[in-house]
């Protein structure tokens, strides 16, 4: 199979697709907890209340108020293969402890990967919406649609004081976790990151690296999202992230103009220098793939490279993972074998854009 080919059946759309602010926003993400009323959380199921949850669940997803929504597909994370369940991780499709805790786990997935849902993770139900650009309200809109389709059909768990009530605390309340993938090449290389991250930690929201809580921000990606979901609507929640991530949308805009202005000539050397090393190494590790991605995807906002799509970011940053080499080159690979294959698969997809210019 073609790697064009590939990325037309493996890539989700927020990974094919843009939106507004989409040079520095990657995705909006909107994600919702529910609970069954009368059931234990997934941490003190038994095999027996597992069953009737995704009984329930299943039941509910056939309803006609769900399929108003489109074509979706249930999948048993139990009936997937390891290098399969973590592709979804790594598509954000499914979270690290539903893929390692599968055996009474599955997914909902709409048939454009927009709408996802997670079943017996932490909670009964993540119902999970990510759409390209900065469209927080879009996704909340679907997601708020896709909780009122399964509330028709399931009784959640919910305290007339609390809201509705969740296995971790710090999702009590409305349950929603709304949050941005954020690129900020110039605020980093201005020096001016921290300081910022700082005051945004200041104001209740949370910076973690591109897979969530406990990972590394590599390639200048941070993912934005709120910290608080009690005694804050919705519309709260969402709308004081967007007016921060607004703020850090200006700054970034303003540290590459200055960039662009007192040293133009070193930042055309450094983009230029990753697209040398991306189209011609032999050998690419994770984090040097995603800063040399960064830079990239930097000199293409910037105006500074020609001929290279501008998703190329959004889609190596996930196709470059282990366990999507591993899928696309049909082998169980080592480390070092990754690193070549990596390498590879990065020149060839250097070359599909080379080649639609031509």
């Amino acid at each position: 199979m073609s790697l064009g080919d590939f990325l037309q059946r493996a890539t989700s759309r927020w990974m094919k697709e843009g939106g507004p602010e989409d040079d520095i926003i990657l995705t909006s993400r909107i994600r919702v907890a529910r609970n069954l009323q009368g059931m234990p959380f997934p941490i003190l199921q038994t095999d027996s209340h597992a069953h009737q949850v995704l009984e329930s669940i299943h039941t509910a997803v056939q309803h006609p108020s769900m399929q108003k929504l489109g074509n979706f597909e249930w999948i048993n994370c139990k009936d997937l293969s390891a290098i399969d369940r973590q592709v979804f991780v790594e598509k954000h499709l499914i979270s690290p402890d539903l893929a390692e805790s599968y055996k009474h786990g599955a997914v909902v997935l709409r048939e454009d990967e927009v709408i996802s849902i997670m079943i017996n993770e932490e909670d009964h139900l993540r119902i999970q919406v990510i759409m390209p650009g900065f469209r927080l309200q879009d996704a909340w809109q679907l997601a708020s649609s896709v909780d009122d389709a399964l509330e028709q059909n399931v009784m959640y768990a919910f305290h007339d004081r609390f809201g509705y009530l969740t296995a971790c605390p710090t999702n009590v309340g409305t349950g929603i976790r709304a949050s941005v993938m954020m690129h900020l090449p110039g605020l980093v290389l201005s020096g001016n990151i921290q300081r910022l991250l700082n005051a945004v930690s200041h104001v209740g929201l949370a910076v973690r690296g591109i897979y969530g809580e406990g990972t590394e921000s590599y390639g200048n990606l941070f993912q934005v999202s709120n910290q608080i979901t009690l005694g804050e609507t919705e519309e709260e929640i969402i709308g004081n992230l967007s007016s921060v991530v607004q703020q850090l949308i200006d700054h970034e805009r303003a540290a590459r103009k200055m960039l662009l202005q007192q040293n133009r000539e070193a930042l055309e050397d450094r983009i230029c220098r990753s697209f040398g090393i991306l189209a011609y190494a032999r050998r690419m590790d994770s984090k040097e793939t995603l800063e040399r991605l960064s830079d990239v995807r930097l000199g293409i906002d910037l105006g500074i490279l020609k001929g290279v799509s501008a998703g190329i970011l959004k889609e190596l940053m996930v196709m470059t993972q282990p366990a999507f080499l591993q899928k696309y080159f049909h082998e169980d690979l080592s480390p070092g074998e990754r690193d070549v294959r990596r390498a590879a698969l990065i020149r060839e997809r250097l070359r599909l854009d080379d080649s639609e210019v031509r």
